[in-house]
């Protein structure tokens, strides 16, 4: 890389994404330093390799350098018991202006979900993780986590199935 236009460039591609590459890491680590530090070092591996991006999608090109970047964090860290919550900002949706006791409901409905998704195993959070909230199709998301789309649809599958029976658990109290 090297010219002052070439940085620009990298930056005109990628900065407009770093809320998504955040979002991404923040549900794959559990911790928000730990999202900060794989973020930045997935953002200097882009800028590292900026030189073989054929353009295209760049959200997705950066997402799939994050979920990279993830596991060889999680390789040198072996982080397994990560319990820090979620920002309430991660599950906030704007709607009507609710009473007192409506937004206690709401926000301990969003800390049960956010519990429940936390407790899926990896390779299902991440697929449910890049379909409903970052909006990928199944072939996105076949080629960001480098399997087949047959896989994908599998373990969406799995993942809500284990999702509906831990919030279904969770509602009647029984645990799952």
């Amino acid at each position: 890389m090297g010219t002052p236009g070439q940085l620009g460039q990298f930056e005109q591609t990628v900065l407009p994404h770093l809320d998504a590459a955040y979002n991404l890491a923040r549900w794959l680590t559990r911790n928000d330093q730990d999202a900060e530090d794989v973020v930045q070092e997935a953002v200097l591996r882009a800028f590292r390799f900026y030189g073989t991006f054929q353009g295209g999608e760049a959200r997705h090109w950066l997402l799939k350098i994050v979920r990279n970047t993830f596991y060889t964090w999680y390789d040198k860290n072996r982080r397994h018991n990560q319990t820090e919550t979620l920002g309430d900002e991660a599950m906030q949706v704007p709607g009507n202006e609710l009473g007192p006791d409506e937004v206690l409901l709401k926000e301990h409905s969003a800390q049960v979900v956010q519990d429940a998704i936390r407790t899926l195993p990896m390779e299902f959070r991440e697929v449910l993780l890049l379909r409903e909230f970052e909006g990928y199709s199944y072939k996105e998301i076949a080629d960001i986590v480098e399997v087949p789309i047959g896989t994908v649809m599998s373990r969406l599958s799995r993942a809500r199935q284990q999702l509906r029976n831990r919030l279904s658990g969770t509602a009647t109290g029984v645990v799952v």
